[in-house]
């Protein structure tokens, strides 16, 4: 069976499974709303960003939304590789790209989901946006890019995990990686030695370009870090997890 026709098999697989393990669906759903809810209403009253601050917080909340759910890809890859499954598919000559870009799909279509929702949930708390349809969509791009390329590394972290529960540990960091960002604060109300991984961690340029395209301010070089962040991730990921495939399914 060639790539390009177990490519879509995978990716329904992948999905299916998704709909089963309905706990972790729904915390991917309901967790980056309640972080929002958490800092517009318990944090939202005290911190000054020079704007409604659930305006300020969106794009911080749908970047750790992304990352949430694309780190999901790690735990369902390492379950897959732990089950044994993968030897099935093997001899029925599925390759490694199909299985693990099946994955990455599956987690994209979820995070999708997901980011609808949280749009939603903020536009029932006030935010609204200042972008034309140009700023929508390059906001829309980028929020793509992000979940393909976390979703990726995610993959590879599923591949070098030997338990599910190991791989599971990804979803801290990944979720952990907004905050010491301009997620929820702006970076300059930081301390002076968090400033430098602050700015140039992946997840800041990514947020300040979702929040300049959907406010229709100036975005400067943003999304060119962001994109740059997004597509080496991507690379890696393609170079790597080729070769740990190959050696996990010997």
């Amino acid at each position: 069976m060639s790539d390009l026709v177990a490519w879509p098999v995978m990716t329904g697989r992948a999905v299916r499974l998704s709909l089963r393990n309905l706990d972790a669906l729904i915390t991917s759903f309901l967790l980056p709303v309640m972080v929002m809810l958490l800092f517009v209403y318990l944090f939202g009253g005290a911190i000054q960003t020079g704007t409604d601050y659930v305006t300020y917080a969106v794009p911080g909340v749908l970047v750790m939304c992304a990352s949430y759910g694309a780190s999901l890809t790690a735990v369902a890859v390492s379950q897959d590789m732990s089950r044994g499954i993968v030897d099935r598919f093997r001899s029925m000559d599925v390759g490694g790209a199909a299985f693990l870009g099946g994955h990455v799909a599956a987690g994209t279509a979820r995070n999708l989901v997901s980011l609808v929702i949280v749009f939603v949930v903020a536009f029932a708390l006030g935010f609204r946006a200042d972008a034309d349809l140009s700023g929508w969509a390059g906001a829309a791009g980028i929020l793509v890019v992000f979940v393909l390329a976390v979703s990726a590394v995610s993959a590879v972290v599923g591949l070098l995990s030997r338990t599910p529960e190991t791989a599971g540990g990804f979803t801290f960091f990944v979720m952990f990686l907004p905050y010491p960002s301009s997620a929820f604060v702006p970076v300059r109300t930081m301390p002076e030695w968090l400033h430098g991984f602050a700015e140039n961690q992946p997840a800041t340029p990514i947020i300040e370009s979702v929040r300049g395209l959907l406010l229709g301010r100036p975005v400067g070089d943003d999304p060119w870090k962001a994109l740059a962040w997004c597509g080496g991730l991507l690379l890696l990921s393609a170079v790597f997890s080729g070769r740990l495939f190959r050696r996990r399914a010997r």
